[in-house]
This record gives C-alpha cells, sequence and structure tokens, in this order.
C-alpha cells in the first residue's frame, strides 16, 4: 500500500503553530463565531498532543495589549510558554523562528488570529522559505468575514493549502487500526465534533449493550465477522467478473 507522503499529512513530518489566541483578538472577530473558533482551536492542539506533533505557542504584545493565550489552550501545555513578540508576522520574530526550526519540520499547521494578518503574514512567508504550510481555516478568525475570506482566498493562491481541524487530525489518524491514538482521537471527537460526537457515543452505547459478554461468545462473533467478510469479498469479485463479461 502506497503512503503518499507528498500528498498527505504525516504527523511525524509536522508541526503545529497557534498564533495570538488571545482576548483582545477574540474581542475583535465579528459574528458569533468566537467560540465555535476556540473550540477548533483547543481540539487541534489536542490532536497534536495525541500525535506528538509539536506545538509552538505564540502572542503578540501580550502585556501591553492583547492579553494571555487563552487558557484553556495554555491548560492542554501547562510548561510551555508562549513566545511574546511585537512583530505582526511571527516568522519575522527570531525566537519564533527558531523554535519552529528546532522542531526540525517541514509541514506546519498553522491556527491564529487574525486570519488576514498574524496567520497570512507568516504563512506566506513560510512557504517563501521552504515550508509546506496549511492553515486551519475553522480555527482561525478575522475582523470581519470579508476579511477572514479573502486571506484564505489570498493565501490558497499562493499555494497555502486550506484545511479544517477535524480534517488534520483524521489525515494524521489514516487507519482506525492505528490503535495507539485511536482512543485519544475519539475522545477528542467527542469533546469537540459536535453531532458526530454524538454519534460516536451513540455507536459505543449501541455496542456496548451488544458486545458479547463471554471468550466463547466474542470468538463466535469474531467467527461470524469473518465469514461475512469472506462472502462479501466473493461476491464482489463475481459481480466484477460479470460486468467485464457484459462489457
Amino acid at each position: 500500500m502506497r503512503n503518499y507522503p507528498e500528498t498527505l499529512m504525516d504527523p511525524c513530518k509536522c508541526a503545529v503553530l497557534i498564533v495570538d489566541h488571545q482576548p483582545q483578538m477574540y474581542f475583535g472577530i465579528q459574528g458569533d463565531e468566537r467560540g465555535s473558533i476556540l473550540n477548533n482551536t483547543i481540539a487541534l492542539a489536542k490532536a497534536a498532543q495525541a500525535f506528538e506533533v509539536p506545538c509552538i505557542l505564540t502572542t503578540v504584545t501580550a502585556a501591553s495589549f492583547s492579553g494571555q493565550l487563552a487558557e484553556q489552550i495554555q491548560n492542554i501545555y501547562p510548561t510551555v510558554v508562549p513566545i511574546d513578540r511585537s512583530y505582526i508576522n511571527c516568522w519575522e520574530d527570531a525566537n519564533l523562528k527558531k523554535a519552529v526550526e528546532a522542531t526540525g519540520k517541514k509541514q506546519v499547521i498553522i491556527a491564529g488570529l487574525w486570519t488576514e494578518a498574524c496567520v497570512t503574514f507568516p504563512a506566506l512567508t513560510m512557504k517563501q522559505d521552504g515550508y509546506k504550510v496549511y492553515v486551519a481555516a475553522d480555527a482561525c478568525g478575522g475582523a470581519s468575514s470579508a476579511a477572514h475570506c479573502y486571506a484564505m482566498q489570498r493565501m490558497t493562491q499562493a499555494g497555502v493549502i486550506p484545511v479544517t481541524w477535524q480534517q488534520v487530525m483524521l489525515e494524521w489518524q489514516r487507519d482506525w487500526n492505528n490503535k495507539d491514538t485511536y482512543n485519544d482521537v475519539m475522545c477528542i471527537v467527542k469533546q469537540h465534533s459536535g453531532a458526530y460526537g454524538l454519534g460516536v457515543e451513540y455507536s459505543e452505547q449501541v455496542h456496548a449493550a451488544a458486545m458479547p459478554k463471554t471468550p466463547q461468545q466474542q470468538q463466535e462473533l469474531m467467527k461470524q465477522q469473518q465469514k461475512q467478510a469472506a462472502q462479501a469479498s466473493r461476491e464482489q469479485i463475481t459481480n466484477m467478473q460479470q460486468m467485464k463479461q457484459s462489457a
């Protein structure tokens, strides 16, 4: 099976950059999207932690204007000190650049406020410096809907790749048989994915009620599932052969 290393994100090659999720920046977001953006950013940070992806936190003028990093995000990384700076473009800050370079990762997912400035500027300049840059669009927000929209368009036209937080996490997971991260992913889904999370909870309840209680019952269920899978495979092969004959 191919790995598609140049097409799909690999958590071993990624870093996450969370930019300026601070009170003053949230105040400037128009509309009722603030809660959703914070939820999505928390989910992305948790996903990075689950997959052991380096996560760099940065703030702008925290003490004099914007306030500290959102507590819900900081609590995920309690020992990580956000890199505070004066540059609007965090990539122009020497300490931030050193922190990203120290990860050794060349795929960077950015989530930040505001999209039109503190996200767009580093996304474009990091791409120019040879990074493959992704922007988690639903973990970003602008001073207006138009500002966010046109900033995303500008970045996309320049080759930055738009994604969503859940897309990133599922792309890292790739296979539900990856049990090392499965439980963490399901936990994040239930906490942050809305209707999808409710569906997972319902599915777990139904399957828990139907699960065999004894080892013998579990073996019988496994044999039955294998038999059904083999039958489905045979039927698929037969259908393909009939289609070839018809052609």
